[in-house]
């Protein structure tokens, strides 16, 4: 089906030239022209200059030199010459099929030709992801430039490293570092104990003594101070207002109170992120209660009122003993 539509691209005179031979050659010729070219060009074959267009112009040019040799073969009266042409001119048109793919037997070639397509098609993927990524990130100017940004960064820093180790270097050659205290003595650990690893204790001994602090020691300390901060706060607050209260005071008192119920609140949120990072479980706070400190501002002002009464009756006892 193949050979009955297929129709030649060539000339009779460009075959002859392609099989480098000439008008009215024969037709062994012919074929061996054709097979000296066919070993030379095939896909293939070991040869260096293998091509697998240039084999199927040698296989067009084959075809249209045959048909020409058939034509001129049915105007001469030997039948038997036209006999033996028409069985031995369809002899590589297994080399057809297959796009010329594969030697051997035409199983093996057809094998051969399934792993041929295969591979091609997974070359195709592969060019399609990358003209997909390539699409993708060829306008992306931004990203470029933070590339750039980022291997401008690493080579200034590579360049920092290189200067500082460069200088220190140099101090060393001059001896800057051969006064300083404690050279040549073993480093002192924070325990005699033979269980404790000494480097960690060194490592934590240059953490100490250069103000490090644990995450969770820092906000312990700043829990304690704001609800101290807040704790007097609301006692001035109320000391302002005076004893009674009158009805704006009381709206002034809460007032207070809301801002101070808020505060509590933002307070027990660093609470919660004090829980989450301590180590110990026993050291872990308890949310606090903004009833229970008020309660207790209500407290320590009447235990200031009181005092200040007990001052003031003792001064007019004085006086009057006076």
């Amino acid at each position: 089906r193949m050979l009955s539509g297929y129709k030649p691209k060539n000339n009779v005179q460009d075959s002859y030239k392609i099989l480098d031979l000439e008008e009215g050659c024969s037709l062994d010729d012919v074929r061996n022209s054709y097979h000296n070219l066919a070993k030379k060009y095939h896909p293939d074959s070991s040869s260096g200059v293998a091509d697998s267009k240039a084999f199927i112009r040698v296989e067009e040019a084959y075809r249209v030199v045959l048909s020409d040799l058939a034509a001129k073969q049915k105007s001469d009266p030997g039948e038997e010459e036209e006999d033996q042409f028409k069985s031995k001119s369809l002899q590589h048109r297994h080399y057809l099929s297959f796009e010329g793919v594969g030697i051997g037997t035409p199983s093996q070639r057809e094998k051969q030709y399934m792993q041929f397509r295969v591979d091609r098609a997974t070359e195709q993927v592969l060019e399609y992801r990358q003209q997909r990524l390539e699409s993708r990130y060829a306008g992306s100017d931004l990203s470029r430039a933070k590339d750039v940004r980022e291997s401008k960064k690493v080579k200034i820093t590579q360049a920092v490293e290189r200067l500082v180790e460069d200088l220190i270097q140099e101090s060393m050659a001059k001896g800057d570092f051969d006064n300083l205290r404690g050279k040549g003595k073993p480093l002192q650990k924070f325990s005699d104990s033979p269980h404790i690893d000494p480097m960690t204790h060194n490592l934590n001994r240059i953490l100490i003594d250069n103000g490090y602090q644990p995450e969770w020691i820092l906000l312990q300390k700043e829990i304690r101070e704001t609800i101290e901060r807040l704790r007097k706060s609301i006692v001035a607050s109320r000391r302002k207002l005076g004893e009674p209260m009158s009805l704006s005071e009381q709206k002034q008192w809460g007032r207070v109170c809301e801002q101070f119920a808020e505060d509590i609140r933002k307070l027990n949120k660093r609470v919660d992120n004090f829980n989450l990072v301590v180590p110990i479980l026993s050291r872990q706070m308890v949310h606090f209660s903004t009833d229970k400190e008020i309660l207790r501002a209500r407290k320590t002002y009447e235990a200031v009122l009181e005092k200040v009464s007990d001052s003031d009756v003792k001064e007019n006892e004085g006086k009057e003993g006076k």
